[in-house]
């Protein structure tokens, strides 16, 4: 840093210290543990230690500019210094086993890492071994630092994270970039999206002007009112359109999915959900405006007559037009409010579910408001009503059965749902699905997790999050169900007729059960990933419980791999053939899980295992499938307090040849994935045109599609309702 940096940290940091010390000026051991936010004390008390170099119990600002400095500048071997010194807990100057030991504990802990004594005892034995050179049954700093030579990436940055109050303020100056949104990338990317939305502009400019050109001769208000209820004939009628989800699956297999941005469906929804508001206010407005110059120009009636009776006979039946106008102002206000994220995404899905059903009662009373609307909504409405006509024969003809459930970690819902034999869906599809012993009249989306090539079954993979999906686990996690147990002598005569019961059967676990629930499925319906087995090279990004929809599709891709490969027949030597055909364009596929903890890689780690047994054998132009795990509760590598776990975890599963988080081959690297270092590394394999498939929080979508456009990468994210 330059001296001018220097003064603004030393000046940051006196601040920072004078904010922690209080009246007092010195720092003690409590009010360091919680100024560094470690879950684990040991570290604490060694930084503390190693801090306070008079031993006198508290820290000074001497002490800690002194500490710090040599943290923030000072050079890899005494930082290096530092760090042996926190191993060294006797201060003999060396590390035996036990002390390291010691540290691996606690580094797991600070990790939120779970493991068995056992393994503890490997990783402590993998990582003396490799670093104690001369088998003497400790190890030196010399030792440490040349077994970190190996691990030069850790080195790069190696800091104390966590611990804000110690690192210098930012000294970058801002740099003017060009908004994202001018960028040639994003225009190129969402080229699809942004035609659309200007021929929809378009359209709406031209409803608008040629029916307030008709009323020239009456004012202006009433211009702008005719005006903007053109434009809401036809947006009340295209917000329909958008959600023919039947329709759009179906268009989905067409050369259309090339042309109309068929992924935004619901973002379009709610853009033209927002523009009828807007228009609607507009509309109300001007007639408002206009009846208040009526009655100021000696009208008949008063402004409460033309707004709430219907004896000025405005509108074509009964003069209900000012009525209906209210009302329907107030039920889209009502149906904006419960649509927005605060209320779906809070636990409350019930609440948007019920009031969204308003579109009923709206566009019944806009036939009543508008003499024309009808002519608008007679096709749209049409083919909406069929799409629920078509839905509800399908789903209530087509009623199926849970016939297996498995409560797994972070309450999440595994079901196992019988297939009919003409239930056919692609990878990624996802249906509405309701069990009417949790709530007759709901249903709600979830992705299907299972192959298209698994016959019997389908799988659905639900996080509890709200309401609906809270029953759902509840529901499932107790012994009996509810008003399901028969009485003794029906269930006697049952047995002996072995009649099925409707109710959990036999244990195969305490948390995995046979059962037979009755339950319905509408769909399936078409999602982004369709698009898949047509790009070269797939990345797909899971978040959390957002990895279901690849579960789908990593299984049908590993299906169709296993069909590619062949076998020697002279040796066991087997490869898969690198050829494009007309089911499957791929040439490498990417897959990148991220998961707060560890227990969540629990969700699919059977399946992640027989993905990595079904091409255990290296392929002459490298592996086919890909996969990458990410635990962002898990302190990087750089931290100072995993620093040794992590170069135990690497030495381990090079030893055993498996990951000791997970199990998997693939080594789970702690902490978030670096986007630009990621991309850039799939850019350079030249596997083909990149496509970039997300499933997660709408944050992380927005930071990886950023990327994506520098990159020149396709995004697609999965979004449905």
């Amino acid at each position: 840093m330059s001296v001018d940096d220097d003064a603004k940290w030393l000046e940051w940091v006196t601040k920072q210290f004078e904010s922690i010390a209080g009246e007092d000026k010195e720092i003690d051991l409590e009010e360091f543990k919680t100024a560094l936010k470690v879950k684990e004390s040991f570290f604490a008390e060694r930084f503390f230690a190693l801090f306070d170099s008079d031993g006198s119990g508290t820290i000074s600002l001497d002490e800690l500019l002194k500490a710090l400095n040599l943290l923030t500048h000072g050079s890899e071997t005494d930082k290096l210094r530092f760090l042996f010194q926190v191993y060294d807990v006797d201060g003999s100057g060396s590390i035996d086993p036990d002390e390291l030991r010691t540290v691996l504990k606690s580094c797991l802990r600070e990790s939120a890492i779970s493991l068995p004594e056992e393994k503890l005892d490997d990783l402590t034995l993998a990582l003396f071994e490799s670093a104690d050179k001369d088998s003497s049954g400790t190890i030196t700093f010399e030792e440490l630092k040349e077994e970190l030579e190996n691990f030069p990436e850790v080195m790069e940055n190696l800091t104390i994270s966590a611990a804000n109050w110690l690192k210098p303020p930012s000294t970058e100056k801002y740099k003017r970039q060009t908004p994202r949104y001018l960028t040639p990338a994003y225009w190129h990317n969402n080229s699809r999206k942004l035609l659309f939305m200007c021929c929809y502009i378009l359209v709406n400019i031209f409803l608008f002007t040629f029916a307030a050109l008709k009323y020239t001769s009456v004012g202006g208000w009433v211009m702008l009112a005719k005006g903007c209820g053109q434009c809401l004939n036809f947006n009340c009628t295209f917000i329909a359109v958008l959600m023919l989800r039947r329709c759009l699956t179906w268009l989905r297999t067409t050369w259309l999915v090339r042309v109309l941005p068929m992924d935004q469906h619901v973002l379009l929804h709610q853009l033209v959900g927002f523009a009828i508001f807007g228009l609607t206010v507009v509309h109300s407005i001007a007639h408002v405006v206009n009846f208040v110059k009526l009655t100021h120009n000696g009208g008949t009636y008063q402004l409460w007559e033309y707004l709430f009776t219907t004896r000025p006979g405005i509108g074509w039946i009964y003069g209900m037009t000012s009525i209906t106008g209210v009302i329907l102002q107030l039920l889209i206000i009502l149906m904006l409010i419960c649509s927005s994220p605060f209320v779906r995404r809070s636990g409350h899905f019930e609440v948007f579910y019920w009031t969204h059903l308003c579109y009923i009662w709206v566009w019944t009373l806009l036939i009543l408001h508008c003499p024309n609307f009808w002519k608008w909504f007679v096709a749209s409405g049409f083919l909406f009503l069929m799409e629920k006509i078509v839905g509800i024969t399908v789903s209530r003809i087509g009623g199926t059965q849970i016939v297996e459930i498995n409560l797994l970690p972070s309450k999440v819902t595994h079901l196992v749902i019988k297939r009919s034999p003409f239930f056919h869906y692609k990878p990624g599809d996802y249906v509405y699905f309701n069990i009417p012993a949790i709530a007759k009249y709901e249903w709600h989306p979830f992705t299907i997790s299972s192959a298209p090539e698994q016959q019997d079954t389908i799988w659905l993979h639900i996080r509890s999050l709200g309401q609906w999906t809270n029953q759902l686990y509840e529901y499932f996690r107790q012994p009996e169900l509810p008003g399901n147990e028969p009485k003794r002598l029906t269930k006697n005569l049952r047995n002996k007729k072995h009649q099925k019961c409707a109710q959990v059967s036999p244990k195969l676990s305490e948390n995995h059960r046979y059962c037979s629930i009755k339950c319905y499925i509408d769909g399936p319906y078409g999602t982004p990933t369709r698009t898949i087995f047509t790009s070269e090279h797939a990345v797909l990004i899971g978040a959390g419980i957002g990895i279901t929809p690849f579960a789908s599709i990593l299984q049908s891709i590993m299906y169709r791999y296993r069909m590619r490969k062949q076998n020697c027949p002279n040796c066991s030597y087997s490869w898969c053939e690198n050829v494009k055909d007309n089911e499957m364009n791929l040439r490498k596929v990417d897959f990148i899980w991220i998961n707060r903890d560890q227990k969540s890689f629990e969700w699919f780690v059977s399946l992640l295992t027989k993905l990595e047994m079904d091409q255990a054998d290296e392929e002459p132009q490298g592996r086919f499938l890909e996969m990458h795990m990410y635990m962002t509760s898990a302190l990087s590598k750089n931290d100072m307090k995993a620093l040794g776990l992590q170069m135990a975890l690497d030495l381990l599963a090079k030893k055993e040849k498996c990951d000791s988080i997970t199990g998997l081959r693939t080594r789970t690297q702690p902490g978030r994935p670096d986007w630009s270092k990621v991309f850039q590394k799939i850019a350079e394999e030249k596997k083909g045109k990149v496509h970039v498939f997300f499933c997660g929080s709408p944050v992380l979508a927005k930071m990886i599609k950023a990327q994506c456009e520098h990159f020149n990468f396709k995004f697609y994210k999965e979004n449905f309702q």
